[in-house]
């Protein structure tokens, strides 16, 4: 592959977001394997996440097309391929349809219209409602734009049993509970640059104090609704354990951004922790799901 190639595809690579999506196609995962006592049909698991993930790239392509002159005002994204000139809108823009096509279409045909149709409806929501007005309109933008972004475990469960179920729904909530205090405590330490490029974020439009005492209320919310899996005996103790002792730390970080003067470096770590919380979770999630089966097996 020549060099030309390599940086070509480093730049459409850049467009999509890839930690992002990484996050998005392993919650996805969990809701499919969440979503049966058995295994998850080959097909379905490939073409499933396949598709949400190629959505989900394409939201995030389009995120930047219409973002590119706030990316080129903040420090932390004047890097990327469109704010940066190494890669045209033209390009960009046939890159993320081209793919978003493709996620929807492996999904009508390989799973079910269901899902490509709650797909669709997410890539909507994040790459125009939230990325298009949301963000620009209102300080809540992130709390109702979270739902395009936290639909990733709800289309893995839908993928693979062809219903929406109140479990499904569960995973949901939990991470468009989570979403606000992960963003905010980002929003925090760049709120300069956001005032600079005129978004109006919590912190920028409400002040630093009152956006913390925001994060510490999710955070305990959060913990409150990451109980519920246990609750409704979707989960047993393995879960139960990680999700108290996540949550501990969750609400540690957010005590400690809540209390500081200075919040400006807390605030990063409180948002390197918040991916770090939510990865975990599910993986508890799947241990414990994949535990019980085991014993009930060899009980039986």
């Amino acid at each position: 592959m020549s060099t030309l190639a390599v940086t070509a595809w480093s730049q459409y690579y850049q467009l999509t977001k890839p930690k992002v999506v990484y996050l998005i196609i392993f919650t996805a995962m969990v809701g499919m394997l969440l979503a049966t006592d058995g295994a998850v049909p080959i097909d379905i698991f490939v073409f499933g996440l396949s598709g949400i993930g190629l959505a989900a790239a394409s939201g995030a392509a389009i995120n930047h097309i219409v973002d590119e002159h706030i990316d080129r005002i903040m420090e932390r994204t004047r890097n990327r391929p469109l704010a940066s000139g190494k890669l045209s809108q033209r390009k960009a823009l046939i890159f993320a349809l081209s793919i978003g096509v493709l996620g929807i279409l492996l999904l009508v045909v390989f799973v079910n219209l269901l899902t490509a149709i709650l797909t669709f409806i997410s890539l909507v929501g994040y790459a125009l409602i939230y990325t298009m007005y949301l963000k620009r309109a209102t300080p809540q933008n992130i709390v109702l734009g979270g739902a395009a972004g936290a639909a990733p475990p709800l289309l893995g469960w839908t993928a693979v049993t062809g219903q929406v179920e109140t479990e499904a729904l569960l995973l949901f909530l939990i991470i468009f509970i989570w979403t606000p205090p992960h963003f905010w405590a980002l929003a925090i330490r760049r709120r300069k640059e956001y005032a600079k490029a005129d978004i109006p974020m919590l912190p920028v439009t409400h002040g630093v104090e009152f956006t913390k005492l925001q994060i510490l209320l999710y955070t305990i919310l959060l913990f409150v609704v990451t109980m519920m899996p246990f609750v409704i005996q979707m989960s047993g103790l393995i879960y139960l354990a990680g999700a108290i002792a996540l949550g501990v730390g969750f609400l540690f970080y957010a005590i400690k951004l809540y209390r500081d003067k200075e919040p400006d470096v807390i605030a990063m770590k409180t948002f390197g922790y918040s991916i770090f919380y939510l990865s975990l979770l599910f993986a508890f999630l799947l241990v414990d799901h994949y535990a019980r089966l085991f014993i009930r097996g060899y009980l039986l």
